[in-house]
């Protein structure tokens, strides 16, 4: 029996998939740099799938809060270009 994908099933999975990440970018973080500000902790979540994706590797050069705060707006000034 052929099984078709609505929409609404492929939006819940992307939503699904993209939480995840979310939550394995903090609890790496967490790990990594220590328990995040609530400031942070939202830049973080806000974050597009692809740029999680890129945090992922960076964050494994981090030391400090400090590392991830100039990341983050390194980030911001990117997308301002």
């Amino acid at each position: 029996m052929t099984h078709f994908v609505t929409s609404f099933e492929e939006i819940g999975r992307a939503e699904g998939r993209l939480e995840e990440r979310q939550a394995l970018v903090l609890r790496l973080l967490n790990r990594k740099i220590g328990p995040l500000a609530n400031k942070l902790q939202v830049r973080v979540a806000v974050l597009a799938p692809d740029t999680l994706l890129t945090l992922s590797e960076a964050l494994l050069d981090f030391t400090s809060q400090s590392d991830l705060l100039a990341w983050l707006d390194q980030q911001d000034h990117a997308s301002e270009a």
